[in-house]
Parts: structure tokens; C-alpha cells; sequence
């Protein structure tokens, strides 16, 4: 639909829609989810592009064969199996990665959950420090502003050593 080298209004309209629509992404986040942080006009998060990119890589390879290709998390995540072990939750921030502070994130990666009757491998000594950081800042690219901004602010707290939940 060219007209004399140019795009009319109509075709460029629609394609920026379809790019919109195509790109957007569903999170569904629980409606338990804390609201003591008022999403402000953009939430800064400590990362970078690269290490974003480098978690995604390390996401894909290691991660997204239990936890899904868009950290969606295994179907029926929330209902024990016949073997009474949990599927692998979403890490899109529609489950529950985000009520725990870092430390935490990092501990459950680096040691798994096999001794405590879950199914994920320990991954220390299989990841460095770096790399599961980077894994972390990529599932958390996910998470919508409000919820990474209420994490931040747990986060925090948990880092200063007052209570988490």
C-alpha cells in the first residue's frame, strides 16, 4: 500500500499495532501482591542490556526446560505431582520468586530444593556467582514495574536484616 514512495496513515497505523500487539507480553500477577510501593514513572533497576542478554542465554540453556522458554513456570505449577513433589513455578512474576529477597534466590539456585523433597538440581560449582546473578536480573526483567519496585523495597529490608516476608 505504497503511495508515490510513502506510507499512507492506515498502513503505518497498522503495522505499529501489530508490532504492539505482537510484542506485548500477558503477566498475570497475583492479586496478594503488595501495593505499600506506588509505581512511579519508571522503575530503575540495577542491570544492564548486556547482563540481561547473558541471563537470557543462561536462562535458556539451563533453566527454561523446568521453568518454561518465557519463565512461564511448568503447567499446573501449584498442584503436587503423583511423586508429591511441586512442578517448577513461573518465574515471570506470576508465582512466588518475587516474595523472596535476593539472598534467598541466590541460596535456592546455588543449592537447589532436592533436600528439602523438592526437584530442582543445585547449580553450584555449574554456575558462578555471576551467571546466576545474571539469570536472576533476566527472569526479573519480567516481573512488571510495581512488583520489582515492591521487591526492591523487601529486598532492602531483608539486606538491612529487619523482617521479610
Amino acid at each position: 500500500m505504497r503511495t508515490s514512495g510513502r506510507y499512507t496513515g492506515a498502513t503505518c497505523l497498522a503495522a505499529l499495532t501489530f508490532l504492539l500487539v505482537g510484542c506485548q507480553q500477558s503477566v498475570d500477577v497475583p492479586s496478594s501482591a503488595p501495593s505499600a510501593v506506588a509505581p512511579g514513572p519508571s522503575v530503575v533497576r540495577a542491570t544492564s542490556p548486556e547482563q540481561v542478554h547473558r541471563g537470557a542465554l543462561l536462562y535458556a540453556a539451563n533453566c527454561a526446560v523446568c521453568h518454561g522458554a518465557r519463565a512461564e513456570g511448568a503447567p499446573n505449577w501449584q498442584k503436587s505431582g503423583a511423586n508429591g513433589k511441586y512442578p517448577a513455578p513461573p518465574l515471570n512474576g506470576s508465582g512466588h520468586a518475587w516474595h523472596h529477597p535476593m539472598t534467598a534466590l541466590k541460596t535456592t539456585i546455588k543449592r537447589g530444593t532436592l533436600s528439602l523433597g523438592g526437584s530442582m538440581p543445585a547449580w553450584n560449582g555449574k554456575l558462578s556467582d555471576q551467571d546466576i546473578e545474571a539469570v536472576i536480573v533476566w527472569f526479573q526483567s519480567h516481573w512488571p514495574d510495581e512488583l520489582y519496585q515492591n521487591w526492591q523495597v523487601m529486598d532492602e529490608k531483608a539486606r538491612k536484616g529487619k523482617a521479610a516476608p
